[in-house]
């Protein structure tokens, strides 16, 4: 015990401290609920009975489609899913060939087929980019796992780079405040891999600093990864679409069936029923021509219907904190810049901004101060920055839910084998020898999010007026829907 006490007291202390704060901020009024205390250096769950006079009033969160005026979705991982397993090669694949064709980098390892290496990937993991190590943190940013390049380091080696407190101050920023990371200075020094389009990009900067390593060449500070951000923008440029350029949407456009999954009957007839009882509205990052796509073969050739208020090419997360202007859409196609007062139901628009959309949503809701409700999958984007800057709440998606399996839920996704890791382990945490470690990410979940879904077909069967527990200041777990995830829940 002394010795899991020496290797992992600095995360432990510092999970027990940002609950403490979490639960130090929470209303005074009393209520039932839970929080995680440090005993002989474990964290144990207890429940505290909260009293009202002298009745004991056990309560925990909740959460109900009902009570919003306005519901949003993203759309690629939310509204339309993917073969993944697929998706994430393509991308692998024009990214690694982009970087020998283009940069002139060795086709040593960056040639060898993803799925020699497809159990390194994972959503969620930051890169280093001068000590070419990748890493995965816990709350505020304890690096729990790391790798230099694809080497996965001990202990000793962690602490021997990042100090007894195992620690880096760019990604301690980061942990207060997601957005610092987006653009400026510390956006050239740290990169987290938010979603399936970029998660490969973990596998190809590791195979960089493996090929520099074995080839002597110069060390740290490593300075490749410039072009690996040229090649990811290359591949999504927004023109290629309608272009036809690149490696990646011509791929796509010749066979959708091979990369996009239709979306379920079930799940079509929520979002009609959701509709009708409720302003709703799509907020996209795709352009219009790629989400029209999409959508359309995931959801049908009238899948725009599904919504109020459609926005492409909407560059979140700066979508929720700028003022960029809104822009026509005809054809799927951007037009001119117009006024947000000028903005109607029905139409599609392009870019644009919060403030201007809770104008449209006022009016169209018949409500001067509409309660809004937003669904995404990309935590940063979707989830923290919506929560924290908007004050708009959010439901996370989450597939590794499905993917690493659920209490008393078999494991279910197609892509397993593509979302589970055995190498950087589970992507919400794990229970050891009955300490819970969260990942930095169920962290922002528990935070920011009132439920975590795995998708929205789990939902899609049930009434608007459902109840839902939903996380709270003191409770880790609560909030998964249908069932907690299978590696959080050993032992508690």
């Amino acid at each position: 015990l002394l010795d899991i006490w020496k290797m992992h007291k600095a995360q432990v202390i510092r999970t027990f401290c940002s609950l403490a704060r979490s639960i130090t901020r929470q209303n005074k009024s009393w209520k039932k609920s839970s929080i995680y205390s440090v005993t002989t250096g474990k964290l144990r769950k207890h429940h505290l009975s909260r009293y009202t006079g002298s009745t004991i009033m056990p309560q925990k969160a909740e959460f109900r489609f009902s009570d919003y005026d306005c519901v949003g979705f993203d759309l690629d991982n939310t509204v339309c899913h993917y073969n993944l397993t697929n998706m994430v090669k393509l991308e692998y694949n024009v990214l690694a060939n982009y970087l020998i064709k283009e940069k002139g980098y060795s086709p040593l390892l960056l040639s060898k087929p993803l799925e020699q290496n497809v159990d390194f990937l994972q959503k969620g993991l930051v890169m280093d980019f001068e000590r070419g190590n990748i890493l995965r943190l816990g709350p505020g940013g304890y690096i729990q796992k790391a790798s230099h390049g694809t080497q996965f380091m001990s202990d000793e080696q962690i602490v021997e780079v990042y100090g007894n407190s195992r620690s880096w101050d760019i990604a301690t920023q980061f942990s207060e405040d997601m957005l610092v990371a987006w653009n400026g200075p510390l956006s050239e020094r740290l990169r987290t891999l938010l979603d399936y389009f970029d998660m490969p990009s973990s596998l190809i900067f590791g195979k960089i600093v493996d090929t520099i390593d074995m080839t002597g060449g110069p060390k740290q500070p490593y300075k490749f990864w410039p072009d690996v951000l040229e090649g990811l923008i290359n591949m999504y440029c927004r023109d290629h679409f309608a272009q036809d350029k690149g490696g990646y949407f011509p791929a796509i456009k010749r066979a959708p069936d091979q990369y996009i999954r239709k979306t379920s009957p079930q799940v079509i007839s929520w979002l009609k029923r959701l509709k009708e009882e409720k302003t709703t509205f799509l907020i996209t990052g795709s352009n219009a021509d790629f989400a029209n796509f999409t959508a359309s073969y995931s959801l049908g050739s009238d899948w725009y219907e599904l919504f109020d208020h459609i926005i492409f090419f909407a560059r979140k997360p700066g979508f929720f904190t700028g003022s960029r202007p809104f822009l026509g859409v005809k054809n799927f196609a951007e037009t001119t810049q117009l006024d947000s007062n000028s903005l109607e139901v029905g139409k599609f628009y392009s870019q644009g901004n919060w403030k201007g959309l809770m104008e449209i949503l006022t009016k169209s809701s018949g409500n001067i101060s509409p309660k809004v409700l937003y669904i995404g999958d990309n935590l940063i984007q979707d989830i923290y920055t919506p929560s924290t800057y908007v004050s708009c709440d959010t439901v996370a998606i989450s597939e590794e839910m499905l993917a690493e399996g659920m209490m008393n839920c078999p494991k279910n996704h197609e892509d397993c084998e593509l979302l589970v890791s055995s190498t950087w382990g589970s992507y919400f945490g794990n229970v050891s020898k009955e300490i819970l470690y969260p990942t930095f990410w169920s962290e922002v979940i528990r935070k920011h999010a009132k439920i975590c879904i795995p998708n929205l077909h789990h939902i899609a069967d049930k009434p608007l007026d459902t109840v839902y527990t939903s996380f709270d200041e003191a409770d880790l777990l609560e909030g998964f829907f249908p069932a907690k995830p299978k590696s959080m829940s050993v032992g508690l």
